[in-house]
This record gives C-alpha cells, sequence and structure tokens, in this order.
C-alpha cells in the first residue's frame, strides 16, 4: 500500500496501537477507510504486545461519518455495521479519542469503542434525518444504552447536534483543551488493564411506564412539527427497538427501518438538497486563481426593514457597518428596531447582553453619504422603483472608492439598468436578501452582463461569511424566485375570479407542504408590493385584464393586507390568524361578470396544484433555457431557503423528476386547452419540459449533460 493511499494510519507505541483516521477534508467512512479500519484490527487484535486501542483523527474532525456519495452504488463489503460490531467485539480495550466534531457513522464509531475521550467543547449529532434516513451502523441502538431515551429521541429524531458536555453518560473524560488531550488520553488508558473490555452492546435497557410515556410524547411531536417527513417515525421506532428487543435483534430493526427510509421520495429529496446546496457554491464565472477583493467594512444605505436586517448580518459576523438615511428620525427609528432584534434575541437566551452591545458598537450611523466613502462593500436598499435606485447609485459611484463593490437588494429589476449610472459597470452586482434580512438563509447572488469575475467571487464568498447560502443567477425580471413566483401568484388570482376561494386555494397549497398558500401570504408580505410592481409591468400584462384584478381592487380599497387589519383576509386586532371574508368573493363574481368569466364549482385540488405549481415549475423551465439560472438544483436551493418549498420534496425542479417530465408536459397541455383562449396565453409548456419529455429524461439528466458540455 503506498503512503498516499494509506487513510487510517498504524502505528503501536508502549502497547497501544493507534488507529489515525486521515481521509481529508472530513473523514467520510468510505469503503478504504473501513477496509483499512478493519485490517488494523485485525493486526492489533493478534498482536500479542498490544494492550489497548486508540480510534483517533489527524484532522480538525473526527469524522463526518458516511460517504453519501457511495449511496448511490451498491453496497460494499465490509459494511459499516459490520466494522463497528467488530471494534466493540474486540478483545482488548478500544478508545475513541475525538480531537474534534463526529457525525453520522462518526459518532456511531466512537458508539461502538468501549470508552471516549473528547475535548470539553466540542459537538457531536447524528444528522441523518436531515438526509431522509436514520443512524444505519448501531447508532439508534448504542446511544441510548449510553445516555437516555430522551437524549437519543432528541438526537436522532432532530438531527441537532449536542455539547459533549451534557453527554456525560457517552464521553468518559473531557480534557479542557486540545492541548491537554494527549495527556489525558495516556493518563486514562494507563488506568486501563488488557481485560477492561465494556461493549456497550452489554448495557440492558427496558421498556417502563416512565420511557414509554417520553416515546408517546416524541410520537406526538413528530405528528405535528414535522408532517410529510418520512423519516422521523421511523427514528422513534428504532430507538423504541433498543428497549424492546435484544441488541442483535435491535441491529436488525435498526437495518428494516434504514432500508425502508432509502426508498422513499423523502429521502430522495432530502440527499438531493444535500448536495444541490454544496453544488450552488460551484460556478464557472470564475476559478481557483481569480483574485477577491477584500470586505472589511460596509454600509447600507436605507435603514428601513430590509437595510436593518442587513446590517444586522455584518454586525452579527463581526464587520464594520456604516447605516445612512436622509433623515435623522428614520435613522434612529431603524437603529431602534435593530436593538430590539437583537434584545428579543437575548430573552430568548441565543445571545448574550454583551453580544447586544457589541453588534451595536459594529453599527455607525449616518445621515450624509460621504460616510460612506472609504467601504469596501456598499449595499443599496431604498424603496423599490428604478428611478430611485439609479439616483442613489449616482450618487454612490461619486462617493466611493475605486475599487469598492456596489450592490444593490432590489428584488425585480434590471440591474443592468441601474449599473449603467455609474462609471464603473463592473463593480455592480446585485444582493437580494429575503425578508426577514437578519433571518432567511438565501442570497440571490445576480450578476450582470458586466460584473467581474473577482466580484462575483468575492460577493460568494462573502455571503458564506455571514452564514448565507448563496446562489449566483443573471438578470430578468424577478430573477429566479420572484420571477418563478409569478406565474404561481397569477394562477392564484385567476382561479379565485374562475370560482375557488382563497381559503381553498391555500389549502392546497399548504397541504402540499408550503408554509403558507399563496393569499396568506400576500397578505403578509402586503398586497401593495405586487400592485406597484404590476404598476411597472403594464407592457407585460396588459393583454390579460383579468391579472390580479381582485388584488388591485383590494389594494385600492386600502385592503393591504395583515399590516392594515384587511387584505384578501380578515385579521383581529394583534393577530395573524386569516379570517375568510366574504366580501372577497362578491369582489370576485363583480369582476368576473364584467370580464365575462364564467365561475364554476368543478375546480378541482389537481386543478389548484397543477396550475398554480406545475406552471411555477415551467418558468422555472424557461429560466434554465435563457441561462438565468444555471443549474436546476440551484432553483431548488432558492425555493427551499427563500420560499418555504418542502425540503421533503426537493424543490420544485427535483419535484419535478419525481412526478415526471412528461406527467408535467400532459397535465399542462391539458390544462391549456381546458382554458382556453386564457391556456394559450399563460399556460404553454417551455420547449425544455418539452424536450425532456420526449426524450424521457429527468432535470436532473439535463443538469448532469450540461455540466458535461
Amino acid at each position: 500500500m503506498t503512503e498516499s493511499q494509506v487513510l487510517v494510519s498504524y502505528r503501536v507505541e508502549n502497547g497501544i496501537a493507534t488507529f489515525t483516521l486521515n481521509n481529508a477534508p472530513v473523514n467520510a467512512l468510505s469503503l478504504a477507510v473501513r477496509t483499512q479500519l478493519q485490517e488494523n484490527l485485525e493486526q492489533a487484535v493478534n498482536d500479542a504486545s498490544v494492550t489497548a486501542i486508540v480510534i483517533t483523527s489527524a484532522l480538525p474532525m473526527f469524522s463526518a461519518g458516511a460517504d453519501i456519495s457511495e449511496f448511490s452504488d451498491a453496497p460494499q463489503s465490509p459494511m459499516l455495521p459490520d466494522v463497528l460490531n467488530a471494534i466493540e467485539q474486540a478483545p482488548k480495550p478500544v478508545v475513541a479519542v475525538l480531537p474534534g466534531p463526529a457525525f453520522g457513522g462518526g459518532l456511531e464509531l466512537a458508539l461502538a469503542c468501549h470508552y471516549r475521550i473528547s475535548v470539553a467543547d466540542n459537538k457531536v449529532g447524528l444528522p441523518e434525518v436531515n438526509l431522509g434516513i436514520l443512524p444505519g451502523a448501531g447508532g439508534t441502538q448504542r446511544l441510548p444504552r449510553l445516555a437516555s431515551a430522551v437524549t437519543a429521541l432528541e438526537m436522532i429524531v432532530t438531527g441537532k447536534p449536542r455539547p459533549v458536555l451534557e453527554l456525560k453518560g457517552v464521553f468518559d473524560k473531557l480534557a479542557d483543551n486540545q492541548q491537554h488531550l494527549a495527556d489525558i488520553v495516556s493518563d486514562y488508558i494507563g488506568t486501563l488493564s488488557a481485560s477492561d473490555v465494556r461493549p456497550t452492546c452489554e448495557n440492558s435497557l427496558s421498556m417502563d411506564q416512565q420511557t414509554q410515556a417520553v416515546f408517546e410524547q416524541y410520537q406526538t411531536g413528530v405528528e405535528k412539527k414535522m408532517k410529510g417527513f418520512f423519516a422521523p417515525a421511523q427514528c422513534i421506532e428504532a430507538v423504541k427497538a433498543a428497549f424492546t428487543l435484544p441488541f442483535a435483534q435491535g441491529l436488525k430493526r435498526e437495518q428494516e427501518l434504514f432500508m425502508a427510509c432509502m426508498d422513499t421520495p423523502q429521502a430522495r429529496a432530502q440527499q438531493h438538497f444535500f448536495f444541490a446546496e454544496r453544488a450552488a457554491s460551484h460556478v464557472s464565472d470564475f476559478d481557483k486563481t481569480t483574485e477577491t477583493r477584500a470586505i472589511k467594512s460596509v454600509a447600507v444605505i436605507g435603514a428601513g426593514t430590509m437595510g436593518g436586517g442587513i446590517a444586522m448580518n455584518f454586525a452579527n459576523a463581526g464587520i464594520p457597518v456604516t447605516l445612512v438615511e436622509r433623515e435623522q428620525s428614520a435613522l434612529d427609528k431603524g437603529l431602534s428596531v435593530i436593538r430590539k432584534n437583537y434584545e428579543s434575541s437575548m430573552r430568548k437566551g441565543r445571545i448574550s447582553e454583551g453580544d447586544v452591545e457589541q453588534r451595536m458598537a459594529m453599527l455607525s450611523p449616518a445621515t450624509d453619504m460621504s460616510a460612506i466613502n472609504d467601504a469596501d462593500l456598499v449595499i443599496e436598499a431604498v424603496f423599490e422603483k428604478l428611478e430611485v435606485k439609479q439616483a442613489v447609485f449616482e450618487q454612490m459611484d461619486a462617493v466611493c472608492k475605486r475599487g469598492a463593490i456596489l450592490a444593490t437588494n432590489t428584488s425585480t429589476l434590471d440591474i443592468n439598468q441601474i449599473a449603467a449610472v455609474t462609471s464603473r459597470p463592473s463593480d455592480v452586482i446585485g444582493l437580494h436578501f429575503f425578508s426577514p434580512a437578519n433571518v432567511m438563509k438565501l442570497l440571490e447572488v445576480v450578476k450582470t452582463s458586466d460584473t467581474s469575475a473577482d466580484v462575483i467571487k468575492s460577493c460568494m464568498q462573502m455571503a458564506k461569511r455571514i452564514k448565507k447560502v448563496p446562489v449566483l443567477v443573471g438578470v430578468c425580471f424577478g430573477f429566479v424566485g420572484n420571477r418563478m413566483l409569478e406565474p404561481y401568484a397569477r394562477e392564484a388570482n385567476r382561479l379565485l375570479l374562475e370560482g375557488a376561494t382563497p381559503e381553498r386555494i391555500d389549502r392546497v397549497i399548504t397541504d402540499f407542504g408550503m408554509p403558507m398558500g399563496p393569499f396568506t401570504m400576500g397578505d403578509m408580505a402586503g398586497l401593495d408590493i405586487g400592485y406597484f410592481v404590476r404598476q411597472s409591468r403594464q407592457q407585460a400584462i396588459a393583454h390579460d385584464p383579468s391579472y390580479a384584478v381582485v388584488s388591485d381592487r383590494l389594494v385600492e380599497q386600502g385592503r393591504v393586507g395583515l399590516k392594515a387589519g384587511k387584505g384578501v383576509y380578515l385579521y383581529e386586532e394583534g393577530s395573524r390568524v386569516p379570517i375568510p371574508d366574504p366580501a372577497v368573493l362578491d369582489i370576485a363574481r363583480e369582476e368576473a361578470q364584467r370580464l365575462g368569466i364564467a365561475q364554476r364549482e368543478d375546480i378541482s385540488d389537481e386543478e389548484i396544484l397543477v396550475r398554480c405549481l406545475y406552471t411555477l415549475i415551467n418558468e422555472g423551465a424557461q429560466i434554465l433555457e435563457e441561462g438565468i439560472a444555471d443549474k436546476p438544483s440551484d432553483i431548488d436551493v432558492i425555493y427551499v431557503y427563500g420560499y418555504g418549498f418542502p425540503v421533503y420534496r426537493g424543490g420544485p425542479m427535483h419535484y419535478a423528476d419525481e412526478i415526471g417530465p412528461a406527467t408535467l408536459l400532459e397535465r399542462l397541455e391539458h390544462y391549456q386547452k381546458a382554458c382556453g383562449e386564457y391556456g394559450s396565453m399563460w399556460l404553454t409548456a417551455s420547449d425544455l419540459v418539452k424536450k425532456l419529455a420526449a426524450e424521457n429524461k429527468t432535470f436532473g439528466a439535463y443538469q448532469k449533460e450540461q455540466s458535461h458540455a
């Protein structure tokens, strides 16, 4: 075996055999790693001079677990459960030494050892549920034997990591820091004899009344909070098996449940999304040789809801922010809202009082544009009107230093036209934060026709620094997310005209898994926002006199949504619960009669879903044709993180693959014909959907073909 092939090194010193994982970057437990672990174990067991075994890591992370890229391959021996069973049955004490985090199979490896040592500030977890599966190498059977039913359920059902300090039944010794770890390990192993073997599997469990109540509580919680997901309920069943079955049978039950999870659309969707999020960072607009611009200070122009939220992201990351407003009163209000947001987080225990003051200290208020003259990145977050933004960019161009990145937070406008008013269009880019900007993870990074590669790369890296998920897109109306939302909202409004009620349309969409339906979402955002966008797009929609006509009527009556106490729905003071209003149906009937649209009672749930959701997917296909989005998986990331598309469906383009492009095409064509002139106007399938259906291919296959083109 060559040096480069050694992923688990083997060393014996003073009777201690040390296996050191070194499979960069995260010690994935690939076939080669599993094989070398097994070979090393056999060697150590057969070496009479070895009295104890240590399994540790040369990398900062102990192990991130299974190599997920192997999931699509046929299983190859040795399988991880078999390797871990062999470790547990070793006749010599085996000590797992975790210098850093252990997740999934990495933690299962540690659980199979007889003893566990780590550092006090470490975290470990079993996040498999986030991939639509459950721990499949004994984690559901060993963790409850070391911790408790509550701890095991919390870790396995939620997938959230836990500090090792909270897992005293799991870890036998904790070093104060990395420097003391080696001494702690040496001292602890010195207390062990060759016969101090302590297999986790020998810890007995039983199902008493108290434990039974814990399982019932978790089952109820899963049904309420994790509707649509398949794996959480299976996780509960697997942990329950540790209390009701002998260990060997519990492992068998775990494997049965693991395989049941693997063969589900939810697992396919969640694993697709895992890769999609990582693929979003891989773009062709720059490479490793592209230099980046240092972003050490930021300015945000506009201290309203968006501007304040954007500023918080940078303050949270320790980046100084100059916050600019024209009027002192608006500036004071914006800073007050930011402070209230931080203090709310403090009351919830998420940050300390010191954190509040430290982050507020990162903000420098100003009413003079000259205050931004030394900022590395300037983000405009003013009123969503082209002329207003162009005027601000002219000022930015005059004041900002050369080399500064000039960004706009517009959600719909043509950034090429904004960049055109500057003397440096290559420095201009779109940074479309989603509201609330300090909470939402998505950041659409919008390149113009002139944006330079170093600006794109700098912004993509900056996004990760402020804990956002960046997706690079091109310029068009609404970019990717809002452009796809347009047909979704349009069809919901048209269905209202045709006779469906807002609450029924919303119910169909939430039953599908969206966090709220189109009418509730419109009320929450403010119906006036869509109204102003439509006013600016009259040329594109004037050919359809029915276009969102009921929403227009509501706005003109002052019914702009939750903030007014009435929109499509009514709201009691202080409540966000929508109350259906028959007056809205009266408006819909009046407008339908005026426009000659027949209202009908035969609108099915399927029609609502197809016309709202399938048209959204179809728009995504057109966006791909135009090159606005680089790949289908990028659209999925945008929709899961920006619009709450259920991750257990993988995003709209992955969902289209699950139903099949042929079905997507057939349903679109069916309603195109059924809707007559209106259908011809709006429901025509894109060329890409037609192509994939004809060739019996998926968007996933299309993405692979494009990546190799």
